[in-house]
């Protein structure tokens, strides 16, 4: 349960999601914001399958859904975004903005996912399509500023 809270900060008042989102930004800041795409992807690969196998006997044991308190999810899909966004100040606040406008909208797929999937994998797998919806629009933002600029 430490873990799946993101070491407490989801039992936090407030906005639990986007204070776990924003710890999972920082840890990726620190250590692997500059290390090889591969390495990054990898990171952010290892940490969706272990997360997903963590709340998976997490939410059996406890007869858990989403709960709030749950942030594993938004590290690991904050993650993911910023595996696939240059790491630059402004690409990575875009990002984690990005990120967390779909996942608090859930646009499809994400709805989907959201309604659909149960446990543990369901858990994980709306947060992991938000990142990859962020990491998308980040990527096209991108583009459209440079063929702009």
């Amino acid at each position: 349960m430490f873990v799946a809270t993101g070491f407490g900060i989801g039992l936090l008042p407030g906005a639990p999601g986007t204070c776990g989102a924003l710890f999972g930004a920082g840890i990726w800041w620190l250590v692997l914001a500059q290390a090889p795409l591969a390495v990054q992807l990898a990171s952010a690969g290892a940490l969706i399958v272990a997360g997903t196998w963590l709340l998976r006997r997490l939410c059996a044991r406890h007869a858990l859904g989403d709960d709030p308190a749950i942030v594993l999810d938004e590290m690991a899909g904050v993650c993911l975004t910023l595996a696939c966004l240059p790491s630059d100040v402004l690409a990575m606040t875009a990002g984690f903005v990005l990120f967390r406008l779909f996942d608090i909208l859930k646009p499809w797929p994400v709805s989907w996912a959201d309604r659909n999937v149960r446990g543990g994998l369901g858990v994980m797998l709306d947060d992991v399509l938000a990142g990859v919806l962020a990491a998308i629009t980040g990527h096209l933002a991108l583009w459209l500023l440079g063929a702009a600029g």
